[in-house]
């Protein structure tokens, strides 16, 4: 029986893979009945305060980038990048893995590749070199922003946990994090600087030169968005949203600072679960407000769509596995905690393979850092291996990547003959091996 309850989900991760992240939410529904009515598993807990929490900070980045806020971050990195062209391959990774940590979310990368595409032909740079870690560095920010749905999922799940003698919280977590990610980025992309051939040696390349209409469109037009004005409402909301982000650090910070609650005796302090919601909707309600935002046009952005699209996947692929997972719990950790506690690193392993089976990192935190807690995973290593729940590289499937390849004209971004020799396999393994690898030293040494 377990093992055919096990098939139903994995029946539907992958089914749910086809239809994006939507259908990834909706068809572990399908799963969620038949372990109920089917094998009679007792439903688990729904991911309620984690759902939340991925609303607060949705509406937040929503209303910024109907405000401009997002073109703003990106005009100033676009100016960044054009300064210095030659270190393009260096430079473009650690822009978009700064604009998804400020933002909380990888999708704000799309506007950038046109851009990177453009400075790196022009000076007769390999595309593939900047653009495939390019689109590897925007997914690894997310594990090192304070308002993603990943991280915003781990302090949730850690937030009852203890590693030696005190909770980890979100300043625990992104002290680790964020250096690990970001070395991860620039190793990665210090390997990319000489991968493939250079534009002059590629005879692929030079056959398309010699079609006019083929070097037209390699060469193209400029894609930019430096002679962009802005109205100053556009940079209020992204201050606005920056000290958003600090107060989040501050409160994280002392945590002293927070009100407690509860029997005299049994006082705890609030839960920054729910400061992060409480702050991310009033600087939301502050930009609407003071920016005089659209509302009409906020549920029309791409920010807010694919926010609500994470929330149901989380929300179906969480509920799910939960249900499995506590309905055999003793038998997992008789069979599993020895070996998962011992060596931390399956855990890891884990977590990978499961993010590439829902395509997204919250939604593979919320399904497997709850049972490693349960099975005696150190929380320190389950924060030290925070780089593994971006796994989702490893087939060529993810939006970004997709949109990745069709941006570079020149075809040196491509999917290869084998589906697995593709242009992101590389930086993204180098990425986020070099990052469990530092987050693992870090951890070791400060914690």
């Amino acid at each position: 029986m377990l093992g055919m309850e096990f098939l139903v989900i994995l029946g539907c991760l992958i089914l749910g893979t086809r239809y994006g992240g939507m259908g990834l939410g909706l068809i572990s529904g399908i799963g969620l009945f038949i372990l109920t009515f089917v094998f009679h598993l007792q439903p688990g807990q729904p991911p309620v305060d984690v759902m939340l929490t991925i609303l607060a900070v949705i509406g937040c980045a929503s209303v910024l980038q109907t405000a401009g806020g997002l073109n703003v971050m990106m005009k100033v990195a676009e100016r960044i990048l054009r300064r210095h062209p030659a270190y393009i391959t260096i430079l473009a990774p650690v822009t978009t893995w700064t604009l998804t940590f400020l933002c909380g979310t990888g999708h704000v990368v799309y506007t950038m590749f046109p851009i990177i595409y453009d400075i790196a032909v022009k000076k007769g740079i390999r595309p593939e070199r900047p653009m495939a870690v390019a689109s590897v560095a925007s997914q690894m920010g997310i594990g090192a922003s304070p308002v993603s749905v990943s991280v915003v999922s781990m302090v949730s799940i850690l937030a009852q946990a203890h590693g030696v003698g005190k909770a980890i919280g979100i300043l625990d977590l992104l002290s680790v994090s964020i250096p690990s990610t970001l070395i991860g980025v620039i190793v990665a992309a210090l390997w990319s600087m000489n991968r493939g051939k250079d534009l002059d040696k590629d005879e692929e390349f030079q056959a398309k030169l010699k079609d006019p209409e083929q070097k037209a469109y390699i060469y193209g037009s400029s894609e930019t968005l430096l002679d962009k004005v802005f109205p100053k409402e556009s940079y209020w909301a992204t201050w606005i949203f920056f000290a958003a982000i600090g107060v989040v650090v501050l409160f994280g910070s002392f945590p002293n600072l927070l009100p407690s609650f509860g029997p005299a005796g049994k006082m705890k302090p609030l839960s920054m679960n729910l400061v992060i919601q409480m702050l991310m909707l009033i600087a939301g309600a502050i930009i609407l407000i003071v920016c005089k935002v659209n509302q009409r046009e906020i549920s029309n952005g791409p920010v807010f769509k694919a926010g609500m699209v994470a929330i149901v996947s989380v929300f179906g692929v969480a509920w799910m596995s939960e249900t499995f997972f506590h309905a055999h719990f003793d038998l997992l950790k008789s069979t599993l905690a020895g070996i998962v506690a011992s060596k931390p690193w399956m855990y890891a392993i884990v977590l990978f393979l499961v993010s590439k089976l829902v395509n997204s990192q919250g939604a593979a935190v919320a399904a497997i850092a709850p049972l490693g807690l349960s099975l005696g995973v150190d929380p320190k290593m389950m924060v030290a291996f925070f780089s593994a729940s971006y796994g989702y590289f490893v087939l060529p499937t993810y939006p970004s990547d997709l949109a990745c390849i069709g941006f570079d004209r020149s075809g040196t971004t491509r999917i290869g003959k084998f589906i697995i020799n593709h242009s992101f396999i590389a930086p993204g393994l180098i990425g986020v091996g070099v990052g469990c690898l530092t987050g693992y030293l870090l951890v070791s040494i400060f914690m």
